[in-house]
């Protein structure tokens, strides 16, 4: 795989090197630093980075809803390394979902 893969194959990627970064350097790699402010401070990243990617789609236009759905992806894998959800268990539930209904999905969910 290259360094310019666009598969969904490169949030694996991004997961193993987040993974790397727990208990690194807090002053020299950004993810050490968030994983080592804990839960809230990354999920205060999570809440903002998705404010951001909804403010730039409302916005339209210029292409910035790439770069901020990027920056929110990452943080977001960053909260699941902080809670011990790996990535093929969230692959496996939307796996889970194709050939059904989004709304009698929700509405499975709702009973529980």
């Amino acid at each position: 795989m290259t360094g310019t893969d666009q598969s969904a194959e490169i949030l694996d990627r991004l997961f193993d090197v987040i993974e790397s970064r727990r208990g690194g350097d807090p002053d020299s790699s950004y993810t050490a630093k968030l994983l080592a402010g804990g839960t809230e401070k990354i999920a205060q990243k999570v809440g903002e980075e998705a404010v951001e990617a909804v403010i730039e789609a409302v916005r339209g236009g210029d292409g910035k809803l790439a770069e901020e759905s990027a920056d929110l992806l990452y943080h977001l894998l960053v909260l699941w390394a902080d809670k011990g959800v790996r990535p093929e268990e969230v692959w496996g539930v939307l796996a889970g979902r194709f050939g059904l209904s989004g709304i009698d999905e929700k509405n499975s969910r709702e009973k529980d």
